[in-house]
């Protein structure tokens, strides 16, 4: 026997094929009685859904693509769950790519996805995007977009982000009123909002207590540990080192921390340092690393949500930025100075 078909399906329930189709995808026509019915002879003759033939009705699948800057970054794999939850809910699948940082590979795991006629896009751009045009094309095919965590600003899409200029305050000034005066923030790439967001953050912190930024303990890198260790060895390259580090997440502090400890840097008796995401590492050293807490999973069930809800939406399409709160955990990475 082939495969069971929709039209199968209706003749086993003596309904109108059009009704189980309805059914299938939660309609709210349908009622609960009648879908309940319909997934219960779904499962029983294994019926499967012909994706192709519905891509090629739709124009598009069933399917979401997802594009983040590292998969092992476990704030973007956190982010994934959260997508692929929802997502799973409302009877879609996602396909996940991976930049790597690199604007190249956004731009050809973009193409890939559109042409693969992909439902929607959600996406967290790469170190190296400071250049949007590829995802402008997005837009202009009509494929909803939704932007999260690093997003560029000026692309009018929903985005779901953090308070990243209120979490950086507040950690600065948690490192001021803890006796910290010479503070340092390694920092992202230039040109990505995300990065400027926080630095302004710190800058505002420092001035708003009377400190002065120095420009030598402000330093540019990238978002991993290997760019945490190189930033830490440009510090022991000046004549002294700041008294504290703001790091631009917690990868990248766990590699100040690990060049730190080989060069015998005591952390905080010599520099206190704070990240910024709540990986599980953070918790794991020695001393454990006070940090920014950003609800990652919350941040992928948001995101996905709001590509529904334009899915889903009739007439004109109106974007809208969410921003979810963050929270400070301070740990031993920065207890109070002692003098």
């Amino acid at each position: 026997m082939g495969q069971f078909t929709i039209k199968d399906l209706a003749k086993k329930l003596d309904v109108a094929p059009s009704t189980v189709s309805r059914a299938l995808r939660d309609h709210p026509d349908i009622s609960e009685a009648t879908k309940k019915r319909v997934a219960v002879a779904a499962e029983k003759y294994n019926y499967q859904p012909n994706q192709l033939a519905q891509s090629l009705q739709k124009k598009c699948s069933n399917t979401i693509g997802v594009i983040v800057p590292e998969i092992r970054h476990d704030f973007f794999s956190t982010v994934i769950s959260g997508i692929e939850e929802v997502a799973y809910e409302f009877g879609y699948t996602i396909m996940v790519c991976q930049s790597n940082e690199t604007l190249a590979r956004e731009i050809i795991n973009t193409q890939a996805l559109v042409s693969n006629r992909v439902a929607g896009l959600l996406i967290a751009i790469s170190s190296e995007t400071t250049s949007y045009e590829h995802l402008s094309g997005v837009l202009r095919q009509g494929v909803p977009l939704v932007q999260f965590d690093r997003v560029v600003e000026e692309l009018p899409t929903s985005k779901v982000v953090v308070d990243d200029y209120g979490a950086a305050y507040e950690a600065v000034v948690h490192l001021i009123e803890s006796g910290y005066r010479r503070i340092g923030h390694l920092a992202g790439q230039e040109g990505i909002a995300l990065n400027r967001r926080r630095y302004e953050g710190y800058r505002d912190a420092m001035r708003d207590n009377g400190l002065e930024v120095e420009k030598k303990f402000h330093l540019h890198g990238g978002y991993r540990e290997e760019d945490g260790y190189k930033g830490a060895g440009k510090y022991l390259a000046l004549d002294e080192l700041p008294e504290a580090i703001l790091a631009i997440n917690d990868p990248v502090a766990v590699g100040v921390f690990t060049r730190f400890k080989e060069a015998g840097v005591r952390i905080p008796d010599d520099v206190a340092l704070v990240g910024f995401s709540d990986t599980p590492a953070a918790a794991l050293i020695d001393p454990p690393l006070t940090t920014v807490y950003q609800p990652a999973f919350e941040i992928g069930r948001t995101a996905v949500t709001l590509l529904l809800k334009q899915l889903e939406a009739e007439g004109e399409f109106v974007p809208e930025t969410r921003t979810l709160e963050t929270r400070l955990l301070v740990r031993g990475s920065s207890r109070p100075k002692v003098d």
